[in-house]
């Protein structure tokens, strides 16, 4: 499916953020970044110091990145290990994650309401999770809101009506957030294959042309990987 007419669409901002003022940080969760041990990986606790500390010292206000990115850090839970013992394990991103401090507001980029929600509590799962469907020139597509408090859950109801523009979350604690440290997973879905709360934010790498086919490149919305520095 062809997603040119993305770049159309006027969106807001999903987080406070201020390009003229604010810098982002690219994280690498792949194997090359060296300094992810498994230590690390294997204590959300020594993870989040980590992810708090590095974005800190650069000097930057988000950590931000990973669509279709290989990420060995999923090793850290089984929700994305081979189901049957010797097949392939799910290691490819789709969507965007922006790393943050708890409590961080999210904004509807575009208008839309909401489609699902659910709060998927294992560890390394999304915890609470929202999804909103939009219309845009006939065509029907979705936006999933991973790792988010859990309050953002409640008194929600399919079909609600959500402006561009309003607070629909907040970044989650790791014990609402599926144990990570905290942050937003922000993935477009064109078609939702009859699921509800929950679609695969990581598939298997020989999946990647399906996946990326139905979910494009966050950034298209989002529109901010342009003013993100690598980390070194």
């Amino acid at each position: 499916m062809q997603y040119s007419w993305l770049k159309n669409l006027v969106v807001e901002k999903i987080v406070p953020f201020d390009a003229a003022i604010d810098k982002l940080l690219q994280l690498d969760f792949t194997e090359k970044n060296q300094l992810l041990s498994s230590d690390i990986l294997d204590h959300t606790e020594y993870f989040t110091s980590f992810i708090t500390t590095t974005i800190r010292n650069s000097g930057a206000r988000y950590g931000v990145g990973g669509y279709n990115e290989h990420r060995t850090v999923y090793a850290r839970s089984k929700v994305f290990n081979a189901i049957v013992e010797g097949e392939e394990p799910r290691r490819l991103h789709l969507g965007i994650d922006i790393w943050g401090e708890s409590g961080t507001q999210v904004f509807a980029p575009i208008q839309g309401e909401i489609h699902s929600f659910a709060f998927n509590d294992h560890f390394g799962d999304y915890g609470a999770t929202i999804i909103l469907k939009h219309e845009f020139n006939g065509i029907t597509f979705h936006t999933l809101y991973g790792h988010l408090s859990l309050k953002d859950l409640k008194d929600l109801t399919p079909g609600k009506n959500i402006k561009a523009g309003e607070l629909i979350a907040h970044f989650g604690e790791p014990a609402e957030n599926g144990h990570w440290p905290p942050h937003l997973h922000f993935q477009l879905i064109s078609d939702m294959e009859g699921k509800y709360g929950d679609y695969p934010g990581v598939c298997k790498l020989s999946e990647r042309e399906y996946y990326l086919n139905n979910c494009p490149d966050p950034d298209s919305i989002l529109r901010m990987m342009p003013f993100a520095v690598k980390h070194v």
